[in-house]
């Protein structure tokens, strides 16, 4: 029996978005080593070409990369908790589930490592920050809290969002998490 290597097909209904998202879910579980060209095209089905179509160069990919992860999953998060009806702690839950949810700190974890070597990305993480933190100090703020301790809280809630400590198993995880919700938000 002969094994043949799977040959992507070109595929026309790529946008830059689907090269954005895959290189974002690539780099959460894989690091800054998983964003290669051909693996993106692979699990894409898509061949290298269909990259050149929206991208000049892997570097000018890079810096998209880096932006998009702000403008696509922090911005209509913050925006859209901003415009509802949730009382202020209740969007500070809702934007935690989600990202519970959508293991957006593995990803948040993932950009900061390639911060490290990579002035966009450093960007990026810094408009992460700014913006989580507002988002935060303004829900405390509007919940009673001063703006000193409101950004104090506000740190606390992005530190431990962003934490790798592993809890001892004995503590069950969502109980964890509420308890620290209920530990930094309420007065």
């Amino acid at each position: 029996m002969v094994l043949m290597e799977s040959v992507a097909v070109p595929r026309g209904d790529l946008a830059p978005r689907d090269w954005l998202e895959i290189g974002l879910s690539s780099l959460k579980t894989g690091g800054l080593r998983a964003l290669k060209l051909r693996s993106l095209a692979l699990a894409l089905g898509a061949s290298t070409g269909s990259f050149y179509h929206h991208f000049k160069d892997f570097d000018g990919y890079h810096a998209a990369l880096a932006g998009y992860f702000v403008e696509a999953h922090i911005d209509p998060l913050v925006a859209t908790l901003t415009e509802s009806d949730l009382p202020p702690v209740e969007r500070i839950r809702a934007f935690a589930d989600h990202v519970r949810d959508h293991d957006m700190a593995q990803l948040a974890l993932a950009m900061r490592a390639w911060a490290r070597s990579d002035a966009r990305a450093a960007a990026a993480i810094r408009a992460h920050d700014d913006k989580v933190m507002a988002f935060l100090v303004e829900q405390l703020a509007a919940h009673g809290f001063d703006p000193v301790e409101a950004g104090i809280r506000a740190y606390a809630l992005l530190a431990i969002g962003l934490s790798e400590v592993h809890p001892d198993e004995a503590i069950d995880r969502d109980v964890l998490r509420r308890g620290l919700l209920t530990l930094l938000c309420e007065r």
